[in-house]
């Protein structure tokens, strides 16, 4: 029985979804030392230039940056480390014929506590090029016009 319940989300990398078109989500396990740990309860951690990748049938997360724990000592963590992502077999290998299709790559979303427990949300993604980012804003923009207009109708006509 775990002593926490529920998510906390320590960490969210909104730029993704701007940056990239989202294909799939995964969910995985972070393996951490103690003081990662403290560090993340703390709410202090990064997802900016992180990215995952495959090695050795193993997934990896690198450049994410988790701050070194104020009260730690000498055998505090580095910052900017490679972390193993616990994942099943038939996952790592769904998601390694998807990224050697070319121009997909592993990106993190957020990183969480689940049930007491590291989470991290990976997304199998494709970037964006510059117009598709415009359109993007452009079609945001038409939706919340088109939103303001039947909201003042529905005002005129009460």
């Amino acid at each position: 029985m775990p002593r926490e319940r529920g998510e906390k989300v320590v960490a969210t990398n909104r730029k993704a979804r701007h940056d990239y078109l989202i294909e799939d989500t995964y969910e995985a396990g972070i393996v951490l030392s103690g003081t990662e740990v403290k560090s993340l309860r703390q709410g202090r951690a990064s997802l900016v230039d992180g990215y995952a990748f495959i090695d050795g049938g193993e997934i990896w997360l690198d450049a994410v940056h988790i701050p070194e724990y104020t009260e730690g000592t000498w055998n505090n963590h580095a910052p900017r480390r490679k972390r193993k992502l616990l994942m099943h077999k038939q996952e790592i290998v769904k998601i390694s014929h998807k990224t050697k299709e070319g121009g997909y790559t592993l990106i993190p979303l957020s990183l969480y506590f689940k049930d007491g427990r590291a989470k991290v949300e990976l997304a199998v993604a494709k970037g964006k090029r510059e117009y598709d980012k415009r359109q993007a804003l452009r079609e945001r923009q038409d939706k919340r016009e088109a939103e303001r207009a039947m909201a003042s109708r529905r005002h005129l006509g009460e």
